[in-house]
């Protein structure tokens, strides 16, 4: 007897901008997801997402023949529209920035049906009359990401991002197995590209840098007067803030819509009093304080935003995604204010997501396949560890081809026991388990683990590990049934998502004038008992870990709570500066000898870097014997 056919198998994308990636669902479960740079190892990787495809069609042990569709995030024709109609609204302007991108759009975007079926006929051949290749609009593909997988029957859907094909943000209402968008916001005036513009022109990286200044941003004086000139020049100057949320961008600031770059650098260096900062150059308290203030307005909009989402639904619950929902402070000050009862952030809300959402649309709308929701789980992401893993036999062809020794552990209990003492004892752990992330966070799978209590192990792993900015703070990941003894904590945030304040009683009382020190002082400063996850302003971005989704992760912070009293460690994920998140054995194995990391942790085989390095020389000794001269 063959294979019983389900309502739907689908095949999501998401490519040709940034974060391209790949899911799969069968009958609307989430099978499989991943980013296509987690393969390729080029950071936010935009190509065709072939090795991510190839992975979820190996995982699922579908072929592209057994699909009833294939989906594409986006609409490119929509897109071509924007470009059209934008260049001719601020013509002459931009002419040269038209003519580079027109050719580029001509043969890639305009003909993508085409490049889409011969980027999948490259990875097998199929019957393209018998799978259907569809195309959702963008921010439909991000609402659906959020809504479909949550646990709500109903519920506000907000997406806030960059631009789609004409949308920056939108606000939909999700019942049952519908969306119905109610509102949107258009190019040019974009609460993403708004942030985007402040990540420019205090020399990060547009499209990976956001996260950066949303870090930086905890720094600037809150009570400061340059702080609150600031807020007042961008409110005047560069947007209007409506009551519902929207703003409109005053253009003359900006050149994004037609130009190469952000935006102009002589007005904004007038408009603020200081000059745009080069990448890698020093961080001074002026740089802090314009990321605070930037960082302020967001929140207002946001928040306004999901005023009239509740105006407009009436909703008890809302869904976030889009970029803009990966800024955590902002979504913590969301539930602070406590507009909604419950929240849910989809762990993927940027472009990435936008494959599985794609799906998840087509599957519900186009075929009209009804949700199955299970009030025992928090969602049905599986935690977001939807990635490709590895056996024990991966892993010790890895060691040999690393000549490398190791300890096998059999009991994961004996394991986590061992690693937390490791741990405990002041050493960095590359953690890599199960199932890789599917997001931008690593949960636990892919991960670099360290003791929150060490006041120095934020600086050990930013400088010696990750080699990365200094001031970069770190998440812990805490025992979910714990995580209230810790934090102001209203609810669960197993996706780090969500920015917290450690409570009172466990701070340490600082300096009147603490605002006025130096960024490198701030940082040197014990604020609490558990230094190495406390951010300068007292917050911390959670992590709450889950028997459920994650039990090797769970089992471990139970040990290094048995054995020091506290039920959290440091999760950072497993890269360095510069490269994705490790996805085999062989890329978590590089990163390792590349660092100062201490131990490795694949599975359940312990590497001892100390033991690596004997091993080594003992190879390089023998070679040696045996060499010409």
């Amino acid at each position: 007897m063959g294979k019983q056919k389900p309502a739907s198998a689908i095949l999501g994308i998401s490519a040709f901008y940034h974060d391209s990636a790949a899911a799969i669902i069968i009958d609307g479960q989430v099978i499989a997801a991943a980013q296509e740079e987690r393969f390729t190892r080029i950071k936010h990787d935009p190509s065709f997402p072939t090795h991510a495809i190839q992975f979820c069609l190996d995982y699922s042990g579908y072929t592209l023949n057994d699909l009833d569709a294939i989906v594409f995030y986006d609409k490119p024709f929509l897109k071509f529209e924007r470009l059209l109609e934008t260049y001719y609204n601020f013509s002459p302007k931009g002419f040269w920035s038209f003519v580079k991108a027109i050719p580029a759009w001509v043969k890639e975007k305009l003909f993508l049906k085409r490049i889409i079926r011969q980027e999948l006929q490259a990875i097998q051949t199929y019957d393209q009359k018998k799978v259907k290749l569809l195309f959702p609009e963008h921010h439909l593909s991000h609402a659906a990401s959020a809504f479909y997988p949550s646990p709500f029957e109903e519920a506000a859907i907000l997406t806030i991002d960059g631009v789609g094909e004409w949308a920056t943000a939108s606000i939909c209402h999700g019942k049952g197995n519908k969306i119905e968008v109610l509102k949107e916001m258009h190019f040019p005036h974009s609460l993403g590209l708004l942030y985007s513009a402040f990540t420019y022109f205090l020399g990060f990286k547009v499209n990976s840098g956001e996260y950066k200044l949303m870090g930086l941003a905890p720094y600037g004086d809150p009570q400061s007067e340059q702080v609150r000139q600031f807020v007042k020049k961008i409110e005047s100057d560069l947007i209007t803030i409506n009551e519902d949320g929207s703003i409109l961008l005053h253009q003359a600031y900006f050149s994004y819509a037609t130009g190469l770059r952000m935006v102009p650098d002589q007005k904004w260096e007038k408009l603020f009093g200081l000059k745009k900062r080069t990448p890698e150059s020093a961080l001074e308290q002026q740089h802090c304080n314009l990321g605070i203030a930037i960082q302020q307005v967001t929140e207002k909009v946001v928040i306004k935003m999901a005023q009239e989402a509740k105006r407009l639904t009436g909703s008890k619950n809302l869904c976030l995604a889009g970029g803009v929902a990966l800024n955590c402070v902002a979504n913590g000050q969301l539930q602070e204010a406590q507009i909604f009862e419950a929240l849910y952030i989809q762990p993927a809300a940027g472009d990435a997501g936008g494959a599985l959402g794609a799906a998840l649309a087509v599957h519900h709308i186009y075929f009209d396949q009804q949700r199955t929701i299970d009030s025992t789980k928090m969602d049905s992401m599986s935690g977001s560890y939807l990635g490709p893993q590895f056996s024990d036999l991966r892993i010790e062809q890895t060691a040999r081809k690393f000549k490398s020794s190791f300890t096998k552990i059999e009991k994961q209990t004996d394991l986590s026991e061992q690693v937390a003492a490791l741990i405990a004892s002041g050493n960095v752990i590359g953690w890599f388990q199960g199932r890789m992330e599917f997001g931008p966070r690593a949960l636990g799978n892919r991960s670099i683990l360290g003791d929150i209590r060490n006041p120095e192990m934020q600086k050990k792993i930013n400088l010696k590990i990750k080699y990365r900015e200094s001031f970069r703070p770190f998440a812990p990941a805490v025992l979910a049934e714990k995580a209230a003894d810790y934090f102001a904590v209203q609810s669960i945030s197993p996706y780090m998502l969500l920015v917290k304040d450690v409570l009172p009683e466990r701070r340490k009382k600082i300096p009147a004038d603490y605002h006025s020190y130096p960024l490198r002082e701030k940082l040197a400063l014990i604020r609490t008992d558990i230094p190495a996850v406390t951010h300068v302003d007292f917050s911390a971005r959670i992590q709450t870990v889950h028997q459920e989704t994650n039990p090797e992760f769970h089992s471990l912070l139970q040990a290094f709570e048995g054995q020091t009293d506290y039920a959290l460690l440091i999760n950072t994920s497993f890269n360095v500066r510069g490269e994705p998140i490790v996805c085999t054995p062989e890329d978590a194995f590089r990163c390792f000898l590349q660092t100062d990391m201490d131990y490795l942790v694949l599975g359940n085989y312990i590497f001892d870097k100390k033991k690596q390095r004997t091993s080594n020389l003992k190879n390089e000794l023998r070679e040696q014997q045996f060499e010409l001269d």
